[in-house]
């Protein structure tokens, strides 16, 4: 979903000091829902560690700016847990939906992570999912500028450091907020006496630790012919990784979930179908009925999800699924990194030792 061609025109910038922004806040607030990153305090991984994540803001100070978040703004679109329809006796209710657009305050890979998951819901199929569609049509993105690679960062690696899918830029310092906007909704909220200013937003043009992509004529022969697949690399995954899952959670572009069930109730019939967030690296997420499962070593884990981010989807849709943003390596308490492993893979196949 990108609406483009309805801003596209439209370029203008405005220097607003911390006051001036705050009353256009306000003025947004009356027009939209307005998601960003946020501090949780003492929500972290560790003991009264602070947590950064996504939700409903109604304030620009609740904006945390200057550091990375540790989830990502797919929860606007996409939520850890979701209502699909309820059971009323014999009938089937779909749950209702909130009418309001939401602006979502959003960095250049989780853009670029949303569209990835655009992919998957709107066009992976003949049927996009409704209940991804409906929320999807109400989003729009203020590009928070980020012209410097956090620690873990390689977006520009996966080529995702840059986005054009936003109607607003902004730049922030605790002095005064530069803002181009882009769309005319929200150039009509600004007000006459509003300062122009000249803002381009910049992006990174440089990953801290830059990380070779494999060729994808070797990768897909090493696929079909089964060398990589049967490679001892993964054993080492096998032996680090404890299916905890935080790499898929915290990743912007994991779309996996599984079905949750309330069984009717026997005396209303009340029940109810959600959907909830899962992964491949989630004990339990390939059991079948019988007790099948696939991919019960965590090596073969960690395959799958690499095939699946660097090749797989990029010979479906033309892009790779990883934009880079590091959540995983930030995040994982055996301090894998998903970036070392995608140069494993390229460096296996540049030296034939897979073969």
């Amino acid at each position: 979903m990108n609406r483009q061609d309805e801003y596209s025109d439209l370029n203008a910038s405005f220097r607003f000091s911390v006051l001036e922004f705050n009353a256009l806040f306000t003025s947004l607030l009356e027009h939209f829902e307005i998601w960003a990153p946020q501090r949780y305090a003492a929500r972290g991984r560790f003991s009264d560690a602070d947590s950064i994540g996504y939700g409903p803001i109604h304030s620009p100070n609740e904006i945390v700016f200057d550091e990375k978040s540790h989830f990502s703004s797919k929860e606007a679109v996409f939520p850890v847990s979701e209502t699909m329809f309820d059971l009323l006796g014999d009938e089937f209710v779909q749950a209702e939906d909130a009418q309001r657009d939401i602006l979502v305050f959003a960095r250049p890979c989780d853009i670029n992570g949303i569209e990835r998951l655009d992919d998957i819901f709107l066009r992976n199929g003949s049927v996009p999912d409704p209940y991804y569609q409906r929320r999807r049509e109400r989003i729009r993105f203020v590009l928070m500028e980020c012209a410097a690679s956090f620690e873990n960062c390689f977006c520009v690696s996966m080529s995702a450091n840059r986005t054009d899918n936003y109607i607003a830029a902004i730049r922030w310092n605790s002095e005064h907020v530069l803002m181009r906007i882009r769309d005319k909704t929200l150039l009509s909220l600004v007000p006459d006496n509003a300062s122009p200013a000249e803002f381009i937003p910049e992006f990174v043009e440089e990953d801290r630790e830059p990380i070779g992509l494999p060729n994808g004529e070797k990768l897909e022969a090493a696929i079909r012919d089964g060398s990589l697949f049967e490679h001892d690399m993964w054993e080492e995954y096998t032996a680090r990784c404890i299916a905890c899952g935080r790499c898929n959670t915290h990743c912007p572009t994991c779309s996996c979930f599984s079905m949750l069930d309330i069984a009717p109730e026997p005396e209303s019939g009340f029940g109810r179908r959600r959907r909830v967030w899962a992964g491949c690296h989630i004990d339990g997420f390939t059991n079948m009925a019988g007790g099948h499962a696939f991919r019960k070593d965590n090596g073969s884990r960690m395959r799958f999800k690499t095939m699946h981010k660097i090749h797989d989807f990029n010979a479906r849709f033309g892009r790779h699924m990883c934009v880079g943003c590091g959540r995983c390596d930030d995040h994982c308490p055996e301090y894998i990194r998903f970036a070392h492993c995608i140069g494993k893979v390229t460096r296996l196949l540049e030296s034939g030792d897979h073969e």
